[in-house]
Order: C-alpha cells, then sequence, then structure tokens
C-alpha cells in the first residue's frame, strides 16, 4: 500500500527536469505580444472636416472667376475632396516636376503647402499657345522661365483668394514664402506627420488636373472650432458682394412699349412698304416700360434735346399670383 501510494526518486526526478525543460521551451519562444503605437492610427474626428469642406466650397467659386481673369480657357474649378494623411505618403504621390510654394497664415504658426501638379502647368501652357488640352510625358526636365512665370501668377491668384476666403471666418494673413521645384526643400514636416490635403480639380477644356493645399494637422488647433464645426448658418460678405458685382454687370434688354394695337390678319396682309400705321400716342399718354419680359414702370415719353426719353413716374408691383 505504501508503495503505491508515495513516488520512487526516480519518478520525481523526471518529474522535475520535465518541468524545468518546458519552463525552458516557453521562455526561448518569441512573444506574440509587441507594443502598441498609437500614433499609427489615422485621428480623423468623425464627420470630416466640415468648417474646412465649406471653406474650400466657397473657395472654388471666388478662386475660377480671378483666374478665368488670366488664363479663359479654364472653364471650371471644383472641389475634390479633404482627407488627412502622412506628409510622405502625400508626397510620394506627386508627380516630377511639379510646384511646391510654401506660405504662412498669420497668426497661425505652422507652414502650409501649395502644390501644382506639373500636368496643370504643361496643359495651361499648352492651351495658351494653341494646343490642345491634354496630358503628355513631362519627366525629365524642369520648367522654363514662362513656365514659372504662369505658375507665379497662379499661385498669387490662389493664395489671394483663399486669404479673402479665411477672412470671412477669421481673419489671417496669407503670405507667400518660396517657390520649389526640389520636394525636399519643401518639407513643411516630418514625413511621418499627418497633415490635412484639400485637393482641387482644374478644369481646361474638358482636361481636369489637380492642386493641392497641404497642411500640418496642428496648425488649425487655434482655430479648430472653425475648421470641424458647421457654420453655413454665417453670412458670406465675399461671395454676397460678388454675387451683388455679377448681378450689376448682367445685361438686360429694356423695351419702351408706345402703344399696343390690334389687327386684324387681312389689314396685315393689304400692308406695303411706307404704309402708316397710326398709334394715336401723345405725350400725356402713360407708356410702359418692360425689363427683358416683365413689366417695371409706367412713364411719360419725352424729347431732350433731339433725342426721346422716358421719364419714370411709377413702379409697377405685381404678386407673384398673378404673374
Amino acid at each position: 500500500m505504501a508503495d503505491q501510494d508515495f513516488l520512487s526518486q526516480e519518478e520525481i526526478d523526471a518529474l522535475l527536469s520535465g518541468d524545468e525543460s518546458s519552463e525552458e521551451e516557453e521562455a526561448q519562444e518569441p512573444s506574440a505580444v509587441r507594443p502598441f503605437d498609437f500614433s499609427e492610427l489615422e485621428s480623423i474626428k468623425k464627420g470630416g472636416l466640415p468648417g474646412l469642406d465649406l471653406i474650400y466650397e466657397r473657395w472654388v467659386k471666388i478662386f475660377r472667376d480671378e483666374i478665368r481673369k488670366i488664363l479663359p480657357k479654364i472653364n471650371m474649378v471644383s472641389k475634390e475632396s479633404i482627407y488627412i494623411t502622412r506628409f510622405n505618403t502625400f508626397m510620394f504621390k506627386i508627380p516630377m516636376p511639379s510646384s511646391y510654394t510654401t506660405f504662412t497664415m498669420k497668426p497661425l504658426k505652422e507652414t502650409g503647402l501649395l502644390v501644382v501638379d506639373s500636368r496643370l502647368v504643361f496643359t495651361i501652357i499648352s492651351v495658351m499657345f494653341g494646343g490642345p488640352a491634354k496630358p503628355f510625358k513631362v519627366e525629365g526636365r524642369e520648367f522654363t522661365k514662362l513656365e514659372t512665370y504662369v505658375i507665379k501668377d497662379f499661385i498669387d491668384t490662389a493664395l489671394k483668394t483663399l486669404e479673402e476666403t479665411f477672412s470671412t471666418v477669421y481673419p489671417l494673413k496669407v503670405e507667400k514664402k518660396s517657390t520649389e521645384l526640389n520636394p525636399s526643400l519643401a518639407r513643411i514636416t516630418t514625413g511621418n506627420e499627418k497633415v490635412i490635403i484639400a485637393e482641387c480639380v482644374v478644369d481646361i477644356d474638358g482636361f481636369e488636373a489637380p492642386i493641392y493645399f497641404c497642411y500640418p494637422q496642428g496648425m488649425f488647433l487655434p482655430i479648430k472650432d472653425i475648421i470641424y464645426s458647421e457654420f453655413s448658418g454665417e453670412v458670406d460678405k465675399v461671395w454676397k458682394e460678388r454675387l451683388n458685382d455679377s448681378i450689376l454687370q448682367t445685361p438686360v434688354q429694356v423695351t419702351l412699349e408706345l402703344a399696343k394695337r390690334e389687327y386684324f390678319m387681312r389689314e396685315i396682309i393689304d400692308w406695303d412698304l411706307g404704309t402708316e400705321l397710326m398709334l394715336d400716342v401723345s405725350k400725356e399718354d402713360p407708356v410702359m416700360l418692360r425689363v427683358e419680359d416683365k413689366e417695371k414702370f409706367v412713364c411719360r415719353l419725352g424729347k431732350v434735346k433731339d433725342k426721346y426719353a422716358a421719364l419714370l413716374k411709377q413702379e409697377v408691383v405685381k404678386d407673384e399670383e398673378d404673374e
């Protein structure tokens, strides 16, 4: 009975040596657990950046009107997307050569970057000199002086209108620092840092090419309430003024209706060259002034020197139901 209740010394040694060997094997096996780097996460705020998105919606409208004065062939400028990515990831996608312009937005402390895609520059040059608006191979050479001059006007207009647009929500002074062709000279942050990219598309006679605004993610922290929130209820004074100017410059047709009479078809058939139509209109009779097809003013017919004139007497006000 005693032999069955107790282990022998050899059995005890075998068990102890087996435990030691298993512990050594477990210690030698590499651990599958590794430290987690929270900086690898793309910390995109839920809902994106609605404030910045709205700012660029307004910017493309203002920039489109201004750049057409320099380059009439530009049909459309539109906002493509706003997203967050690594700075290196963004720089690797830009074709060479391209234009890299650094700029400040005082009082914000960090530096922004405007990238003009080489395809856009060469397409603008092609169209300006009567060529087609389509991409072609541009690798292997830098911009000429003429191309650099076109880039300068394009960039200056983009930054000027950007300041104008931002000033409607926050007073900023945009200042250009330098324009580089070498991307290594345009590093606004470290390669692994996250940046905010505003990608816009310029349409030139059907060919589309992108431009990019790049900002360090921490650049907008002082105004994060504007960038990360909706503010569409605010009045955009700049756009309102531009819309008002555009309306005032819209050509319209103004017609003075002296008289109106009805004729039978048999009378009209009898008309011939030189037939006089008696309208029986006196200078005291009211006449109607039409703007396009709408009656707007009741007038009195008159004459100033050798020219006929109309004196506005009363505005015609009609209800929407009557129209």
